[in-house]
């Protein structure tokens, strides 16, 4: 398979993978795909980002342990002005 292939996005902004890459991926339609932006470059991920992963990771264990939305904003302010108030 060739390393570079060109696409075009149409109106909508959506783009059709070659053929060749979905088989290679297995991908079908509904499959989330992650895009990351490098600085002018943008990569396309078959794969759940790792840094998803762990957020989603994190905000289940800060929820087990009974924090809420506000109480995080609040530890944020207190550490960023930890002499405000």
């Amino acid at each position: 398979m060739d390393d570079t292939m060109t696409v075009e996005l149409n109106q909508r902004g959506t783009l059709t993978l070659p053929e060749r890459v979905r088989e290679r991926y297995r991908l079908h339609p509904g499959d989330r795909l992650t895009i990351l932006d490098l600085g002018g470059v943008l990569l396309l991920s078959p794969q759940h980002s790792i840094i998803d992963t762990l957020a989603d990771q994190l905000r289940d264990s800060l929820i087990a342990q009974g924090e809420t939305f506000e109480s995080m904003l609040q530890a944020l302010h207190e550490e960023r002005h930890p002499h405000a108030d």
